[in-house]
């Protein structure tokens, strides 16, 4: 079945190839559509994959040859898009952020439980290997409860980057806090659940724009406390997160590529305390999380498991973001309340 899962890709860009190499690299499904405003790229897109291209995303939503929809085009257009492949009967995968606003997410959410069918968010950080690896060792136990999660992720950008629609403010919805900072939300709430207070600071230190190149947060539950610092003004690429609980903790360093060989640290507290006991993990295979991520989404197309990285999960982010964007405007912490299941 799932060599005859049809799917279509909306956006031509360089996410919305990622997602045609995996479908082709793993073998599930078979991309048959391309849309994208750009007709030239749409069809430079097609050509490598034997597909159709079309400059209306619309005429692909509602294609009868098309079950699935990856929806990989600018934040501000991903609802609607979403919502009409959902009144069109498409499973959809929808990269992240899950539109620029909790409404937008709830709105999504509410119109995926009443098709029936998957949606997935774009959080392909949680499938990284090394954080694969981190999530499996917690979830066994090895350090104990979550008592505080530290994390910093950025790049250092490119020359004429605060000209891009990423620091357009209409069309991104916000800036490095919604790009990378959404993953380390989403990472955080995996491993220590939802947060009942945020308080951000989100800043504009160096490029000419009018969204936050910086932003700096500290989320709270009644366990846990998490730390985060995104940057576009970080000069080189970093990611690093890092997670402490009451037995020992985990530390996952680069992710491959620019951002360096993924590497896992897992550190376990001695029962006299002193130096921890150490294992070391390498992953210095690349970046397989794209792959990972994209049998997910078949695998819970054919009800073989849930998909990692929900629309609730969406949605919960938003709604982090927005209260950190509403925290640096009155400088104070500010209390989230718990999205209805």
């Amino acid at each position: 079945m799932t060599s005859a899962l049809r799917v279509g890709i909306v956006g031509a860009g360089l996410i919305g190839g990622k997602r045609a190499v995996s479908i082709a690299q793993t073998r599930k499904g078979k991309l048959v559509a391309v849309a994208d405003a750009n007709f030239a790229s749409a069809s430079a897109f097609a050509d490598k994959y034997n597909a159709v291209a079309v400059s209306d995303w619309h005429t692909l939503v509602a294609s009868p040859n098309v079950d699935a929809v990856v929806v990989a085009v600018p934040n501000v257009y991903l609802a609607e898009i979403v919502l009409e492949a959902l009144h069109n009967g498409k499973h959809v995968l929808c990269e992240k952020p899950f539109g620029v606003s909790t409404s937008e997410s709830i709105k999504m959410r509410k119109a995926a439980l009443k098709s029936g069918n998957v949606v997935k968010v774009g959080f392909n950080h949680r499938f990284h290997a090394g954080i694969l690896k981190a999530h499996e060792l917690f979830k066994q136990g090895a350090i104990g409860e979550v008592l505080f999660i530290r994390s910093r992720y950025g790049h250092g950008g490119r020359k004429g980057m605060e000209k891009e629609w990423r620091f357009n403010r209409e069309i991104s919805g916000g800036g490095e806090l919604l790009d990378q900072g959404v993953h380390i939300i989403d990472l955080a709430r995996w491993f220590a659940g939802e947060f009942k207070t945020a308080f951000g600071l989100a800043q504009t230190m160096f490029w000419d724009t009018k969204v936050e190149d910086n932003a700096f947060a500290l989320l709270r539950n009644d366990a846990a406390t998490i730390e985060f610092h995104v940057s576009t003004t970080n000069w080189r690429n970093i990611f690093s997160f890092e997670v402490f609980g009451s037995h020992g903790f985990l530390q996952i360093d680069g992710k491959g590529g620019s951002y360096g060989e993924e590497r896992l640290l897992f550190g376990r507290r001695r029962p006299e305390f002193g130096v921890p006991t150490l294992k070391s993990y390498r992953f210095p295979e690349g970046d397989g999380s794209w792959n990972r991520e994209w049998r997910n989404f078949i695998d819970s197309i054919q009800g073989k498991c849930a998909p990692c990285g929900d629309a609730l999960d969406g949605a919960y982010a938003n709604q982090v973001i927005e209260a950190l964007y509403r925290s640096s405007a009155v400088h104070r912490e500010v209390r989230l309340r718990s999205l209805q299941k």
